[in-house]
């Protein structure tokens, strides 16, 4: 179970404008330390805007902390190399894919959690969690420019949780440390580092263990909101994420909507969703409806029909691209729940990569994200219908059940059950 911690400001950010805007506004301010994870950094047009920011903070004698994921960022070109290393800006590539590249199955865990945190050990921290890449909004590095900006979220924090922000990045930061001292036959300085690492990681786990029963609200709760930092991985994190989802999703009395890049639900997800519409709650579902990549595309699409059958409300998102991860459960009640981060609801994301989301208990919080979904689904996006997606085009059925086919024997090489 989550631990939920009071007194918390939250800002919920729409898109990397809005995103980069409020990171390099702090990083401005920023007088000790920055901390970044991201899956892609990206150059192009405002991704500059992120890197420079970094840059001047580490001009400014700001220790900068740059974590890059080794499939999301692949590239970097060498004239940011040279003006990170010559500004300070210690940075490192995480799980780097060599040669065979995706062909190793032990590379698919792959680092996909985006933190940011400001100044983590001051009564000015501020923290981020959610979705959003450094990637400009209008553009793709598949796909070029986009006529629309991409759809994702991220969350400002501020208030208790920024130190378990820390904590994490900290944490995988210090692993990252004994991996390349290890490379380099450091074996004292390794085994230091690692300890360090292990004495932070035990923290959080310690954190996480608690009860959010135990966690009674306090006075601040009625202006400021209660949340919870949910950290996924291959050790001691593996359930936490969909485990959350499945409660809220259990409890969930009126209403449940799911706005998910790459949404391919194993059957504890599949079977709750089903539940919750059985016992009358209405459940809307904004998905990719632009194709990115085949196997997410397709793979998809065969569990379109249980869901329909059931009465579960489909929007397919195509004016951009869809990246969003976020939830809102009984946004009108006392209970309402939201989360946003950066879990996919499929097995990349909940099986293998690296995972952050927060959760939030929070009505105004809820009612915001709602608000947004909801003007998604009805300005942008395209509802399914039951009868016209059970008569699709054989070759698209044949290439969705392929790429279900491939996903399912991906996870058999993996060894994981979904």
């Amino acid at each position: 179970m989550p631990v939920f911690k009071d007194g918390h400001q939250l800002s919920l950010l729409s898109g990397s404008s809005a995103y980069f805007s409020a990171l390099a506004q702090d990083c401005e301010t920023a007088r000790h330390e920055v901390r970044l994870e991201t899956y892609i950094f990206d150059f192009t047009a405002s991704g500059q805007d992120v890197a420079n920011s970094l840059i001047r903070a580490a001009l400014r004698g700001v220790k900068v902390h740059l974590l890059m994921d080794g499939a999301g960022t692949e590239y970097v070109p060498p004239e940011w190399q040279a003006r990170f290393d010559a500004a300070g800006v210690q940075w490192r590539v995480y799980n780097p894919l060599g040669r065979l590249g995706l062909l190793i199955p032990s590379r698919w865990r792959r680092l996909h959690r985006k933190l940011c945190v400001i100044d983590g050990s001051t009564a000015q921290a501020v923290g981020f969690c959610g979705g959003i890449n450094i990637l400009d909004d209008f553009y793709d590095p598949n796909h070029g420019a986009l006529p629309q900006p991409r759809f994702d979220f991220a969350v400002r924090v501020q208030g208790a949780l920024v130190g378990d922000i820390l904590d994490a990045t900290r944490s995988l930061w210090l692993r990252q440390n004994a991996y390349l001292q290890l490379r380099e036959r450091k074996l004292q300085a390794a085994m230091q580092t690692w300890a360090s690492a292990r004495e932070t990681h035990t923290r959080i786990s310690l954190a996480a263990g608690h009860s959010a029963e135990n966690h009674a609200p306090s006075a601040l709760s009625a202006h400021f909101a209660r949340a919870a930092l949910l950290l996924r991985d291959n050790v001691r994190h593996r359930q936490r994420i969909e485990r959350a989802y499945l409660k809220a999703i259990s409890q969930a009395q009126h209403e449940i909507i799911i706005a998910n890049a790459y949404f391919l639900p194993g059957g504890k997800l599949r079977k709750a969703l089903l539940g919750a519409a059985k016992r009358g709650v209405k459940v809307k579902l904004l998905l990719q409806g632009r194709y990115e990549y085949f196997m997410q595309y397709h793979a998809a699409r065969p569990v379109y029909e249980v869901l329909l059958s059931a009465g579960i409300e489909i929007h397919e998102y195509a004016t951009s691209f869809l990246h969003a991860k976020v939830a809102v459960i009984d946004a009108h009640s006392a209970k309402a729940w939201a989360t946003v981060g950066s879990s996919n609801l499929d097995p990349l994301s909940l099986l293998l990569a690296r995972e952050a989301n927060i959760v939030v208990l929070d009505g105004a919080f809820a009612r915001d994200l709602r608000e947004r979904l909801i003007n998604a689904m009805t300005q942008d996006g395209k509802q399914v219908s039951a009868h016209e997606f059970a008569n699709r085009p054989l070759l698209q059925r044949m290439l969705d059940r392929i790429a279900f086919g491939l996903m399912r024997l991906a996870l058999s090489i993996t060894g994981r059950r979904y």
